[in-house]
């Protein structure tokens, strides 16, 4: 019943900005992890950024100073807030959130960087 739904993504010229959600659902508990990751095709997954359970922010080197984490009041919400697009940044933008000790993910949301 718990889902995560991305929202956000789409073509971009470089040097533009977009603003991904993540809304989860389902739930009455509070998700202690959240985060984004990307894969684009041809390569691995990897880690965007993420709320760490400590309360701390991880950003993945390529995007630090340009992509912003956050999430709402409720923390049923996440965000990524990415400025100065470059066209490596384009990929599938999935957001994880775990919930108790389970991990769940969203479909994804793609994000295009082409001029």
């Amino acid at each position: 019943q718990v889902q995560l739904v991305e929202s956000g993504g789409g073509l971009v010229q470089p040097g533009g900005s977009l603003k991904l959600s993540c809304v989860v659902s389902g739930t009455t508990f509070t998700p202690t992890v959240m985060g984004w990751y990307r894969q684009a095709p041809g390569k691995q997954r990897e880690l965007v950024a993420a709320f760490t359970s400590g309360g701390t922010i991880n950003y993945a080197d390529s995007v630090k100073g340009r992509f912003t984490i956050s999430r709402d009041n409720g923390r049923n919400t996440v965000y990524l807030q990415m400025n100065s697009l470059k066209p490596e940044d384009t990929a599938v933008y999935q957001c994880n959130a775990k919930i108790i000790l389970r991990n769940y993910w969203g479909q994804g949301t793609q994000v295009t960087v082409s001029s």
